[in-house]
């Protein structure tokens, strides 16, 4: 039997194997991808890192849509990025400094926080050399790879102590924008022929800065106080987001820290985690191409209506960018990068481009409620924005989910320590109903 074929027939009787009905799922009550009917997520764990609010709970049954809030360490998000904004400062350090110690800095604590993370900014050289020999085009993939080559260095890299989780976050959070920027150089040389850059981080940056110093050197203000917004808003999204599960899931098996980020990554580099910006994006740019007056509603929702029909573009069903699991209303996270992305359109001369971005967005939540009519209440997510923003900035594609990675370590090892360090912590074993029927054992003779 040639081997191509032993691969055909083994993935044809995978399809049969794997095959489950729906129906069974109700029968034995099982809460598929850990959803509740409502679509609530199943409470399985509790936290004191980060809270994502988008509905209430109605006495007798049901939920009842109100604004979207995120909390980090009990302080409100909006409260966090307006005092940034108003004071037009860079709020990534401080926002990772409170995930981590559960407590805001005070100006001495920051300072010294920040030169902490500066120092450790610079990789090994053997890193470095590692990232330029890798092989590759995702840099999701080159980054776990990188993550896991940190195990080596690290004298102490299976400990669990308070302390030693402690330097590994702030040596993970300090390298992650070193090592994509390297990445991305590295690939841009490889497959583009462009020059290599490899630029030593500056003590005197930001992280959101330095990113942009060493990713392509030449930067305005605005776009390094935007980057650095969406950072802080990116940072942390509660426990039950897949990739922070994850990182919890496996952290509870008392494995050590970069194997735990690792997987993470993994979680995140999926496109229903974290690319939906570059969908968002490329559906942009089609509409910009398929909507001839960008400002006739009539013509958008035509175009909106035949999308959802599952008629026009990919032909999905979907409008990337409209709804979230928990949020309904509003996302709290688009509603205040909205606000950036419009001074940063402003900057790049691209206005048109972001009123018709606005428009997409209020009319896609009217089509989507119209069409579907299934009484959900749905708003626009942070992605509806981001890749925008990515664009205006000038950074690549390739990095769009890398960046997400950059600000969503922070959450992760937060995550990783609460897992690690609670007094009721238990390896998370959940259990799968088994729906096949016993069979007996057959000898390879009579096969």
């Amino acid at each position: 039997m040639k081997k191509e074929y032993v691969i055909y027939k083994l993935s044809e009787e995978m399809k049969k194997a794997t095959r489950i009905d729906n129906e069974l799922f109700t029968k034995f009550d099982v809460k598929r991808g850990l959803r509740n009917e409502d679509g609530t997520g199943v409470l399985v764990g509790l936290t004191k890192v980060g809270n994502v609010v988008g509905y209430e709970r109605v006495p007798g049954g049901g939920l009842k849509p109100i604004p979207g809030k995120l909390f980090y360490r009990g302080y409100d998000v909006e409260d966090i990025a307006h005092n940034m904004m108003k004071e037009k400062r860079f709020g990534f350090e401080e926002v990772a400094y409170l995930l981590l110690s559960g407590h805001l800095p005070n100006k001495e604590e920051l300072s010294s926080f920040g030169e902490l993370i500066n120092d450790n900014m610079p990789l090994e050289q053997k890193t470095k050399m590692n990232i330029i020999e890798l092989e590759g085009n995702n840099i999701m993939n080159i980054l776990a790879r990188s993550v896991l080559e940190m195990y080596r260095f690290d004298p102490d890299a299976e400990s669990t102590t308070s302390d030693i989780l402690m330097r590994q976050s702030v040596e993970l959070i300090s390298k992650f924008p070193t090592i994509i920027a390297y990445a991305y150089n590295m690939l841009r040389h490889a497959t583009h022929g462009r020059s290599l850059h490899i630029r030593h981080p500056n003590e005197n940056l930001s992280i959101a800065e330095n990113f942009l110093y060493m990713l392509k050197k030449d930067f305005t203000k605005l776009d390094a106080r935007t980057l650095d917004m969406l950072l802080v808003l990116q940072a942390e999204h509660g426990g039950g987001n897949n990739s922070t599960f994850t990182v919890r899931v496996v952290s509870s098996s008392r494995t050590d820290t970069y194997s735990a980020i690792a997987a993470g990554i993994g979680s995140l580099k999926g496109p229903l985690h974290g690319g939906a910006n570059i969908q968002v994006v490329d559906m942009y740019h089609h509409l910009q191409e398929n909507i001839k007056d960008w400002n006739s509603v009539e013509e958008i929702d035509t175009y909106f209506t035949r999308m959802l029909n599952k008629e026009v573009y990919d032909k999905s069903g979907l409008i990337y960018g409209i709804g979230h699991a928990v949020y309904t209303i509003s996302d709290p996270r688009a509603l205040l990068l909205k606000e950036l992305a419009r001074d940063l359109a402003r900057e790049k001369g691209k206005e048109l481009e972001f009123a018709f971005l606005e428009l997409l967005e209020e009319r896609a939540i009217e089509i989507f409620g119209r069409v579907k009519n299934n009484g959900k209440t749905v708003s626009s997510n942070v992605d509806f924005y981001s890749g925008f923003v990515y664009e205006l900035i000038g950074l690549p594609q390739e990095i769009y989910t890398p960046l997400f990675a950059m600000a969503r370590i922070v959450g992760w090892c937060a995550h990783r320590n609460e897992e690690l360090n609670f007094e009721g912590k238990r390896i998370i074993r959940p259990a799968y109903k088994n729906v096949l029927d016993d069979v007996a054992y057959v000898p390879i003779k009579k096969r």
